[in-house]
């Protein structure tokens, strides 16, 4: 068996990826956003929908989620640039509130819901795993809201097409954040979640 350098397994790792999705959240009055590529379907039972998804613990998102147990994952149309400019180039830490240039809308469990998307699932945690660097993140489809038809954002979509800019800024955002959390990764918490859980 041949092993390879840990940034050509990465790079490798890189086609295992999924849509390109924003997630929002809300906690305590405050409200957020971010870009991901790690939202599936997390059932195969039609009755029972279920979305999961890793959220980088050094994202203030990370936090809302954890605290409310609420959160919005939306599919974008492959041409949406300015949310994935408005949510995944910029840090909750230096603007106030990332969604303030997007249309949005309060869902029944009082998480913001992005308006111009292909789709918008409501969703509520039911459960948690602490994945290192990361947490990972299991929840119930409250309410799902069709918005604008079109083709899905996927990784490969973004990599091939983005604007140059877009896409050196998400390389260096990338990379500064791979060093942060390089030290959060040797260690997993195998205890259970006592987080914001909301009854369903």
């Amino acid at each position: 068996m041949s092993s390879t350098e840990p940034d050509a397994t990465y790079q490798l790792l890189r086609h295992l990826t999924l849509p390109v999705a924003a997630v929002t959240t809300s906690a305590a009055g405050r409200r957020n956003g971010l870009i991901v590529n790690s939202a599936q379907r997390a059932s195969l039972v039609p009755t029972r929908a279920r979305i999961s998804l890793y959220i980088s613990k050094t994202n203030v998102s990370h936090d809302l989620i954890h605290a409310s147990g609420v959160l919005g994952v939306h599919l974008l149309r492959n041409n949406q640039w300015d949310v994935i400019r408005s949510l995944g180039l910029r840090s909750a830490r230096d603007v106030p509130d990332k969604l303030a240039e997007l249309d949005t809308r309060t869902g029944t469990t009082g998480c913001p819901l992005l308006v111009d998307v292909l789709a918008a699932f409501e969703c509520r945690v039911i459960n948690v795993m602490d994945a290192g660097a990361a947490t990972f993140f299991l929840a119930d489809v409250a309410d799902v809201q069709l918005g604008t038809p079109g083709e899905v954002m996927t990784s490969t979509h973004f990599r091939t097409y983005a604007p140059a800019d877009l896409l050196a800024a998400y390389e260096a955002r990338l990379r500064a954040a791979q060093d942060v959390l390089a030290s959060y990764g040797s260690s997993v918490d195998a205890g259970a979640w006592t987080g914001g859980r909301v009854a369903p």
